[in-house]
């Protein structure tokens, strides 16, 4: 009985065991089925989950006539994963397939190297182990049809490609550091690129599939796609054709005076539009890293700090009539020099100005006039209307980056600070600061914050947000300007800007030439040459400052430097920008102004017309402006299909031309373009301009196009080759 009780007590006991096993066993399956489940099944979807980023198409920027400066086109990148690289190999009978292996991986990987041109570092990343390894980035479609083409011949798998873009910039070097650059990172690096990142680099998508443990995708799987949201387009207030010119003056300037740094910009007064900004040294954001860093990390318009000289000297002029501490007709006597805290100051000219009006001063640019005036005017004036006229504080212009200059703390300064400060010295402005000072002089008084973006533009539906110009106060009233153009004024026709004179038009404006700090006092020989100004002084339309630091040569003043640059930038915008000529304004007094620009009979004032037929709108409006004419488009996308006059006439400067513009895709059958006149254009130009019609081009000699075939006007396939011949001199 005890053997038979003792046998029932174990399977009893047994089971129990079992039964709490089993009601265990059902609990858990019942807490991960319907407690834990949702998490696990998304688990399990993630460990299968094969998510792929889309990168969002990042917006263009254009100028303000909606040309393309920047743009994005689609490239690949390829990559390995290491660990799971892999190829086919067909063993023969009788053949070592470790051997066999061997010898095929090294020929494959040094194929694709070949492909590529990787070097031996890259190599070695087959052999690292790693998850995943970038090969080459940005990589064009015939390098990767050859890669692809040994990956299926091969059966390889581990080699991948991932979808991306790159930045492209149709006009090369042009507004480098306005624009900026995308880095490898991709990063913005630098100009409106980092400014309005945000607003440019659009929503990335997603991309999610079923993988197996090698990354292959499943068939027959669920998949889930995100799509990016492309980013907003940039229209700035630059206008490609007067850039053109402030290039072009720069390029110059640093074959002429090989200086250390310059800057021209180009300003609308009324809205604190920049039209053109160009800064030497400079360079080209595509290939960027052949560049030095303090080249494109550094904007000199922005960061460049240098005493202004005499062009302050315009608005302590402001001040000192604004506050009624002086008066045009008001009598100074300067013996060559003027004693402040026993300290000789000369003025540039050391025999004396004599008995002079205010008037007078301002024209002569007479240091003791301007050095009476300012300690007439006193400290507290003074630093009042530095800060408003926004010295010592950022404009708030949008790149990035920007400096605030040098003043002195107003309670630091003595009477000998004030004096140097009048004539422009003791102080640190940079070219942004002293160019939005002048605008305020220009346009009735009133400080307008400096922009370089009109507005962001939806790529889909084309709608622009518009961005507003923005008053940050009123510095002097409209009387006070109005009384320093006319003064400004007699600095042009009388006094140190005659070459800055443009014929037609009235001028305003102030030479600057000063010295550059060093280490216990100035720099033996070095200058800072500038120019400030603004026409026609009685209604402005633009505002232009240039600063050239440090030019060699044996030329350093203002006024033999800086001012011609003005007259070139300012003559060519005036006459683009349509502003109407006035051929009896009288001219400078001195007739040494004739040497630099001699009058001309009345037969050389006109110009041939070039033939535009066949040219992209941009490159054809751009071109005709260039020579001193003025496009009148009956579109804004397409080709040039007639032009009137046609190419070849002599018209007078400033002509219009009538370009009548087919629609995109109406040019007749999409395989064939007309073939423009390249006549004169330079190698680089003649092949921006056949790259957009869709032509190859083929050059010899150098300099500019004199022969080329087929002959402008004929209708060639879209890929035909365009061969031209350039010559030493323009053939026009």
């Amino acid at each position: 009985m005890a053997s038979e009780w003792s046998g029932r007590k174990r399977m009893a006991i047994i089971f129990m065991i079992l039964a709490v096993c089993f009601a265990g066993l059902l609990f858990r399956l019942s807490w991960l089925q319907l407690v834990k489940g949702a998490d696990l099944s998304s688990m399990a979807e993630k460990r299968r989950a094969k998510d792929q980023i889309v990168e969002a198409k990042r917006g263009n920027i254009y100028d303000r006539n909606h040309i393309e400066l920047v743009g994005s086109s689609p490239v690949k990148s390829i990559y390995v994963n290491p660990d799971i690289f892999s190829f086919k190999v067909t063993v023969e009978p009788g053949e070592d397939k470790k051997e066999k292996e061997k010898v095929l991986r090294e020929r494959i990987i040094g194929q694709i190297a070949a492909a590529l041109g990787l070097d031996e570092a890259a190599v070695k990343v087959f052999d690292s182990g790693q998850r995943y390894a970038r090969l080459r980035r940005n990589v064009d479609y015939d390098t990767c049809k050859k890669v692809e083409d040994i990956i299926k011949e091969y059966k390889i798998s581990g080699i991948g490609f991932e979808e991306g873009v790159t930045r492209s910039y149709p006009q090369g070097s042009m507004a480098s550091h306005v624009l900026g650059f995308m880095g490898l990172d991709p990063s913005a690096r630098g100009g409106l690129e980092r400014t309005y990142d945000k607003d440019l680099a659009g929503i990335p998508g997603r991309l999610v599939t079923e993988a197996d443990a090698q990354g292959r995708e499943l068939p027959l799987t669920k998949s889930g796609f995100i799509p990016p949201v492309p980013g907003k387009n940039l229209i700035l207030t630059i206008d490609q054709t007067i850039q053109y010119y402030v290039e072009r003056e720069l390029d110059k300037a640093v074959e002429l005076y090989q200086p250390a740094k310059a800057v021209i910009i180009v300003m609308d007064p009324a809205s604190g539009e920049i039209l053109a900004m160009g800064s030497r040294p400079g360079y080209e954001p595509a290939s960027y890293s052949s560049f030095p860093q303090q080249v494109w990390d550094f904007n000199p318009a922005l960061r460049y700090n240098y005493e202004p000289g005499s062009t302050l000297k315009m608005l302590v002029a402001a001040m000192a009539l604004e506050e009624g501490k002086v008066n045009e007709g008001d009598t100074f006597y300067d013996p060559g020099y003027i004693m402040v805290s026993k300290r000789k100051i000369n003025c540039w000219d050391q025999a004396g100005h004599g008995a002079e009006t205010f008037a007078e001063g301002v024209q002569n640019s007479c240091n003791p006039v301007f050095i009476t005036t300012g300690l007439k005017t006193g400290k507290e004036l003074m630093y009042k209307y530095l800060r408003g006229f926004g010295f010592g504080q950022e404009t708030g212009v949008d790149l990035p980056g920007e400096d605030v200059g040098l003043v002195i703390p107003e309670e630091r300064v003595t009477e000998l600070d004030l004096a140097t400060m009048s004539i422009g010295q003791s102080i640190a402005v940079t070219p942004i600061q002293l160019i939005t000072a002048i605008s305020s002089l220009a346009n009735g008084g009133t400080l307008i914050k400096p922009h370089l973006v009109q507005g962001l533009e939806d790529p889909v539906t084309g709608e622009v947000t518009s961005i507003e110009p923005q008053t940050v106060r009123q510095v002097i009233s409209k009387g006070t300007s109005q009384r320093m153009a006319g003064l400004l004024q007699k600095v042009i026709l009388e006094g140190s800007g005659k070459k800055a004179h443009v014929e037609g038009y009235t001028v305003a404006g102030k030479t600057g030439t000063a010295e550059i700090p060093g280490q216990g006092g100035y720099a033996e020989g070095k200058y800072v040459a500038s120019f400030a100004g603004f026409a026609p002084a009685e209604s402005p339309r633009i505002a232009v400052l240039v600063m050239i630091a440090e030019p060699k040569g044996g030329h350093y003043y203002g006024s033999e430097v800086a001012a011609p640059i003005f007259q070139a930038v300012a003559r060519e915008t005036l006459h683009y920008l349509n502003v109407p000529e006035n051929p009896d304004l009288p001219g400078p007094k001195d007739e040494s102004i004739e040497e630099v620009k001699p009058a001309l009979p009345e037969a050389d004032r006109k110009v041939h017309v070039p033939n535009v037929v066949g040219y992209p709108v941009e490159d054809a409006r751009s071109f005709l402006a260039e020579r001193g004419l003025s496009p009148s488009l009956s579109g804004k996308a397409g080709l040039v299909v007639e032009q009137k006059p046609g190419g070849g006439s002599l018209e007078p400067r400033g002509a219009v031309v009538s370009l009548k513009i087919s629609s995109p895709g109406a040019q007749g059958p999409a395989q064939e373009v007309i073939v423009p006149d390249l006549t004169g254009l330079t190698i680089r130009r003649a092949g921006s301009i056949l790259q957009r019609l869709g032509l190859d081009f083929s050059s010899s000699g150098s300099g500019y196009a004199v022969n080329q075939k087929p002959l402008p006007g004929q209708r060639a396939a879209s890929g035909s080759l365009v061969t031209v011949e350039f010559g030493p001199t323009k053939n026009y």
